[in-house]
């Protein structure tokens, strides 16, 4: 037990250190939280300062800070904007955890660990930090689309870590996991959401509302707080993390439309204890065992990195949000935190790690968090470095994907596309999870089967155990064949759904080339989402890395594939461009705006997987007169393309990077249409001039 004296003192000496760490960083013009951290340094136990806090007070005090943040980032995300980004988190989420799961067993192996320390070495670095993207993202107001893709994929992540915790105590403790007992952890999960939210909709906001006509803010601060904590207590008693409960919470409260007054109220507490969670994450920095361990730890902090940053570029990136989002993306998700250390913790408790890799694991989240900020910071210059950098039938491409996966999903339903689409996808999980069992099973049972064929047979061990290997490797074989076949077909089934075929039998298809490509990448997402996860679940169970070759060449045959219809994709694009200048000439003079519009949408019938080509007109004093579009970089900037520029009585031309825009330009504009109204701003005269 903690006396009076003890609590205040360590509150104390949290509070006064963060004090003087966070003014002389803001001096600075750093994170604050750089300076939390610090501040932990200075008064945990490991460094040789007369500024020594009780870790277990503080400790206590952090979680309130967890809690907190997670309610105030529910407070900005309603049940119904969560839904909006669901399909993006959920398959950005699948394939980033695959994938790092994938490398941290690996890298585990490497250094020579055992199969259980590898395995759990991948969990711990799969999944990002709520908490600290949350602060990170409130300290340099980040806000829109992007804010709302991190958050989604936080809380897909989150509950992913749920169930690798019950996957990872079955297999430690020798129990083995079943379907059965998989399927019952799910449905569990699945339960307790659908009726927390169920009951919460029904209760929370009608009494948020009530409390908020009594116009006091303290009874206002009382019960939103009250109601954050009893419903992460809740999260807790069914064993759920408590960042969970609180940001469903969150949410809920967000559904009584006065969000705005609760995250007004609730903003001073949070901050308060936010900061004293990131002085506890730096209290438990050890520098003497990060000296120790610094090659896994350097190793495993260029792989959280690296790896998260290309994970979530794909994800995001697939799921048509831009080049520019999805590098955000994948910088600001490129850490580890509150998580990692549950589950470092779950293994020391289990005896199933050694105690090397609870510091590891710490050591590698305090790096990670310290660059976070930076990497945020310097997600929007990479974000044009590598649009600049891409080859030129990629920019065009990546330009108009986004258009086309907003016009998947914007297509009308149709019964039998949507029967053969869902079928489809039921066979292709269902041949991977046959596949998997196979892997898992041959790699389980091989002795036995083994000795089996050896005493039956008359057969030598080596020679049984081969027997045993190409048995399963012949059975494979269908099933890869299958998965393949089945991801193509879905790839061309979406194709034709999004962009559908425009001239009759024997007739010219215009949306050929662009279909072509949409089919490939369709094809590669598939493939990516169902063998991400098939590797990394079946590479404990083999010697080798035949699962990540065999994927590899699977995808390297695809992208093959994929760079020769982006290239035909720009000869239909410089094509379709130049349709435009002869449109756009064709009416330069006397032609309204209005007018020039009405002929780009009739050209969007004519020439389909071009987007919507939207015309905008340049004002004397836009900020994009006198500039190149090389310097005004506004693909990079919104995603949208500038496929052709009527010059008044000069004429039309098809732009270059090097082109310098006048007043009076109209720009005929190609993307998504979010894409196209961050053109618009871009080149809008500034409010005020």
């Amino acid at each position: 037990m903690h006396g009076a004296h003890d609590f205040l003192k360590a509150l104390t000496m949290v509070l006064c250190v963060a004090a003087v760490t966070s003014v002389i960083f803001q001096r600075l013009r750093q994170p604050v939280v750089l300076g939390y951290i610090i501040a932990g340094l200075i008064i945990g136990p490991h460094v040789p300062i007369p500024l020594v806090a009780d870790p277990t007070i503080v400790q206590t005090l952090s979680e309130l800070g967890v809690i907190l943040l997670m309610f105030s980032l529910g407070l900005e995300f309603s049940l119904r904007k969560l839904f909006q980004v669901g399909l993006t988190a959920g398959l950005t989420a699948i394939i980033q955890c695959s994938l790092m799961i994938w490398l941290g067993f690996v890298v585990g192996r490497a250094f020579g660990w055992t199969t259980l320390e590898s395995i759990f070495a991948g969990a711990i670095i799969a999944i990002s930090s709520t908490t600290i993207i949350a602060k990170a993202f409130a300290e340099q107001g980040i806000q829109g689309k992007l804010r709302e893709i991190v958050v989604g994929v936080l809380i897909v992540e989150d509950l992913i870590a749920i169930l690798l915790m019950a996957t990872l105590t079955a297999i430690s403790t020798g129990a083995g996991l079943s379907a059965g007992q998989l399927t019952l952890t799910i449905g569990r999960l699945a339960l307790f959401l659908v009726g927390l939210v169920t009951v919460g909709l029904l209760l929370i906001p009608r009494a948020v509302r009530a409390v908020h006509r009594l116009e006091r803010p303290e009874t206002m601060l009382v019960t939103s707080i009250g109601i954050c904590f009893a419903v992460a207590l809740l999260a807790q008693e069914f064993g759920y993390s408590v960042a969970l409960g609180a940001f469903l919470a969150g949410s809920l409260v967000a559904e009584s439309g006065k969000e705005k007054d609760v995250e007004h109220l609730v903003e001073p507490v949070r901050d308060m204890f936010a900061a004293i969670f990131f002085v506890s994450v730096g209290m438990i920095i050890e520098p003497a065992l990060i000296a120790r361990h610094w090659v896994a730890v350097a190793v495993l902090t260029g792989v959280v990195i690296l790896g998260k940053l290309v994970g979530v570029f794909l994800g995001v990136f697939l799921t048509g949000n831009g080049t520019r989002t999805a590098v955000q993306s994948g910088m600001s998700l490129a850490q580890i935190g509150e998580f990692s250390f549950i589950i470092a913790g779950l293994g020391l408790s289990l005896n199933a790690t050694g105690q090397f890799l609870y510091p590891v694991a710490v050591a590698v989240s305090a790096l990670t968090t310290l660059t976070t900020p930076f990497l945020i910071q310097a997600s929007g210059p990479v974000a044009n470095f590598v649009d600049r950098k891409l080859p030129r039938p990629l920019q065009t491409f990546a330009a108009l994907y986004g258009s086309w996966v907003e016009g998947l999903r914007a297509a009308p339903p149709q019964k039998t596309a949507g029967a053969r689409i869902r079928r489809m996808v039921r066979l292709l999980l269902l041949d991977a999870a046959l596949l998997a069992a196979l892997v898992i099973g041959t790699s389980v049972f091989l002795e036995k089967l083994a000795t089996t064929i050896e005493s039956r047979g008359g057969l030598g061990a080596s020679v049984a155990h081969l027997l045993v290997i190409g048995l399963a490797a012949g059975l494979a074989v269908p099933f890869c064949v299958g998965i393949f076949r089945l991801a193509r077909g879905l790839g061309v089934l979406l194709a034709e759904t999004a962009l559908p075929t425009t001239g009759a039998e024997g007739k010219l298809d215009r949306a050929a080339a662009p279909r072509r490509a949409l089919v490939v990448t369709l094809q590669l997402a598939s493939l990516l989402i169902v063998g991400a996860p098939l590797v990394a679940l079946t590479q404990p169970f083999l010697p080798g890395f035949q699962g990540a070759v065999i994927l590899l060449v699977l995808l390297i045959a695809l992208g093959v594939g994929f760079w020769r219809s982006a290239t035909n994709l720009q000869g239909h694009v410089r094509a379709g461009s130049q349709v435009i200048v002869e449109v756009l000439a064709a009416q330069s003079r006397g032609t309204g705006e209005k007018k020039q519009d009405e002929r780009l949408k009739t050209l969007h019938a004519i020439l389909p997987g071009l987007g919507e080509p939207t015309p905008v007109r340049l004002e004397a004093a836009s900020p994009a007169v006198g500039r190149t579009l090389a310097e005004l970089n506004l693909r990079g900037m919104t995603g949208a393309t500038v496929l052709a520029i009527q010059r008044g009585e000069d004429g039309a031309v098809v732009p270059t990077a090097h082109e310098v825009l006048r007043a009076g330009d109209v720009l005929a504009l190609a993307g998504t249409h979010e894409a196209i109204d961050a053109a618009r701003a871009v080149l809008a005269v500034p409010r005020g001039t």
